[in-house]
């Protein structure tokens, strides 16, 4: 990996790490994109976002023919907006669903580590765009009352930028 790739990553990384949710969109073999939340385990050094998932969920067979997904993160509160594009794998991996394990996730898989449709996603980014705003959210009010009185297009908002790996 190239030094600006790590740098790259680090930084959309460091954006999504502590949000915890993010919508996962997937393709179904009709080319239909459907998406749901999902709760972030692990945004890794390698550019792998992990998420614990039942393997008898309609949306991870998907996964076989159709591995190209995109999840998005928000975070209201910090006016930041990542949407990640990436390559998905369904995987039963022991090591690593007991390191991401917390007494949470057992709502959702009541044998535990043990349970027989314990899965992991693991998301390989490829490309993410984000938005994110370092003005106030008066500012942001001002700025976009101001461009509907002028009409000229708000300035100042924030940065957007595009990463691929």
């Amino acid at each position: 990996m190239q030094a600006y790739s790590s740098e790259q990553l680090a930084s959309i990384a460091a954006k999504i790490k502590d949000v915890k949710f993010g919508m996962l969109t997937t393709s179904d073999d009709m080319r239909t994109l459907t998406s749901r939340p999902l709760t972030q385990q692990q945004v890794d050094s390698e550019g792998q976002i992990w998420f614990f998932v039942s393997d008898d969920a309609a949306y991870t067979r998907d996964l076989l023919n159709n591995p190209q997904v995109n999840v998005s993160f928000v975070d209201t509160g910090d006016s930041l907006y990542v949407s990640v594009c990436g390559h998905a794998q369904l995987l039963k991996d022991r090591a690593k669903a007991e390191e991401l394990w917390n007494p949470l996730v057992k709502a959702w898989f009541p044998g535990g580590l043990d349970d027989p449709k314990l899965s992991l996603i693991k998301v390989t980014i490829q490309s993410a765009e984000y938005w994110d705003s370092s003005a106030s959210k008066m500012m942001q009010f001002y700025e976009m009352a101001r461009a509907a009185i002028t009409g000229e297009p708000p300035k100042d908002l924030g940065e957007h930028g595009r990463v691929d790996l």
